[in-house]
């Protein structure tokens, strides 16, 4: 989505833009792209961030705010997440996603619908949720993905979450398609990995979009290419004097 108001004095005083984030890119990655195409106009001290990281296997909004709009990002990250996707029941996998290989199948033949969406309403309400240690939360001053990935053991303190709406909108197993409404922090692997255990069958994160933070909205967001093709189009015109 093209936004035809957008120009280039807006940008650098302060502006919101909402991306969707392509499958594979990190969330630094389109900010990072996104600065570098704007140091052309506003010099590499450019203020720019975003408010929410996605992990580069899922897809979905991404806030970036620029300029003044910065001071804005602490409260867009404090709103609630509205997130579609899909488990894969019956197997286990350590990162709890797709990035890590699976380690241990389970049978699923007990599984029916009932029990699946009897399962999702266990997950309504306040919780406490373990993170998972492939994230990036800091750990003895290092991203824990990064022991992780070297195999270290490490015990993740648990958070206080909301699940404010976990909707189960197809049953095709081994996947379970779903809706989830919830507050800042949560991580839908984790989720992922607790369904199966409550299952008795083992699941991890097959696949993960963002579709609202607060009051934006997905549907209202252009793609990675639209937005490198529009701001690219802006500092070709330059700033009007």
């Amino acid at each position: 989505m093209i936004d035809k108001n957008l120009t280039l004095k807006h940008i650098g005083d302060g502006a919101t833009l909402l991306i969707d984030k392509p499958l594979q890119w990190t969330s630094f990655d389109a900010v990072n792209k996104l600065k570098w195409l704007l140091k052309k106009s506003f010099g590499k001290n450019f203020k720019i961030g975003h408010a929410g990281t996605l992990d580069p296997l899922a897809t979905g909004l991404l806030v970036v705010c620029t300029g003044k709009s910065t001071k804005t990002i602490q409260g867009i990250q404090d709103a609630v997440k509205e997130y579609t996707g899909s488990f894969f029941i019956g197997a286990t996998r350590p990162s709890f996603d797709r990035e890590t290989e699976i380690d241990a199948h389970f049978n699923t033949d007990h599984i029916t619908d009932v029990l699946i969406h009897a399962t999702a309403l266990q997950f309504m309400g306040n919780l406490m949720q373990d993170p998972p240690v492939y994230s990036a939360i800091k750990k003895d001053g290092k991203p824990a993905y990064i022991n992780a990935r070297k195999g270290i053991d490490m015990v993740m303190q648990p958070r206080n979450i909301t699940i404010e709406a976990f909707e189960i909108t197809k049953i095709e197993l081994p996947l379970v398609e779903f809706r989830i409404v919830c507050s800042k922090g949560t991580y839908i692997r984790s989720i992922a990995q607790d369904f199966g255990k409550a299952l008795q069958a083992g699941a991890y994160l097959n696949s993960l979009c963002r579709t609202r933070i607060g009051n934006y909205l997905l549907s209202n967001a252009s793609s990675m290419d639209e937005m490198i093709e529009q701001i690219n189009q802006l500092t070709e015109e330059g700033i009007p004097s």
